[in-house]
């Protein structure tokens, strides 16, 4: 892939980590598609940074009928995809409802496969990249989260897969698994630790991430700035791969914390 002016299609645009892959690939001369369910964040983000804001359902066929419609209308071509959308799956397998389990699905990997279905055809012709946000949770479980655990472990098998099918065709197909990232989901998920503990949100945070390597969350941008390699010419020979951006919370051995006490 040129070093040209390119379309970027993000999904779950209007906070997070998508917003600032939005701002990161704006700020670099690119295209950006801004792709969310609330449309007055999204249409703020557009006009800050230059984009198309679509708002509507990422895991929705018709929605995604209207999407492309309109991006090949405004610019002619789709280069690449962030599929930044996602949301909680709370519960154990016993407390979660249907409802429950199909909205964490539809939020975590739905999202993903539709996205990639509807943009794959657009990014066969320009030889274009898929990046797909899994977690930290697509290889270990959390407490009272399977819904989430589920459908990120889900996100490599969706991976690994369009890897295959699609490198052939010049497609690369790559993933992003951070472990704690400031955003407002993971400040809204601090708020009970807040509580208990009587702390401040960056205490918090502290307490999370005490056994991580690096002792911190990652900032949204520092995850957008992967995301930009990944799509990019620099990572042209890397496709099926899941880059852990957790800090290093994946090489902690667990079991034999209590002994640094010691």
């Amino acid at each position: 892939m040129s070093t040209e002016k390119r379309t970027i299609v993000i999904t779950g645009a209007g906070t997070g980590v998508g917003e600032a892959c939005a701002r990161q690939q704006a700020a670099l001369g690119h295209n950006v598609v801004l792709i969310g369910r609330r449309k007055a964040p999204l249409e703020a983000l557009a006009e800050e940074t230059g984009g198309l804001a679509l708002s509507g359902d990422a895991a929705s066929s018709s929605d995604w009928e209207g999407f492309c419609q309109k991006i090949l209308e405004t610019y002619g071509r789709i280069d690449s995809l962030i599929s930044s959308a996602g949301g909680h799956g709370l519960g154990t397998a016993t407390e979660m409802t249907d409802d429950d389990w199909q909205l964490s699905m539809r939020l975590n990997l739905d999202t993903a496969f539709y996205s990639a279905r509807a943009c794959l055809p657009h990014l066969m012709k320009q030889q274009g990249t898929i990046v797909l946000l899994g977690s930290l949770a697509s290889f270990q479980a959390g407490g009272e989260v399977c819904g989430y655990t589920t459908a990120k472990h889900a996100i490599v098998g969706l991976t690994r897969s369009m890897a295959r099918d699609f490198g052939p065709k010049g497609v690369r197909v790559n993933c992003v698994c951070p472990g704690w990232i400031r955003t407002p989901m993971a400040d809204e998920e601090m708020q009970p630790l807040m509580a208990h503990y009587n702390e401040s949100l960056d205490d918090a945070y502290a307490r999370v991430t005490q056994n991580v390597p690096l002792r911190r969350p990652a900032s949204a941008e520092e995850i957008a700035s992967i995301c930009d390699f990944l799509i990019g010419p620099a990572s042209a020979i890397i496709t099926g791969s899941m880059i852990m951006a957790d800090g290093g919370s994946h090489v902690v051995d667990t079991p034999t914390l209590p002994f640094e006490a010691l």
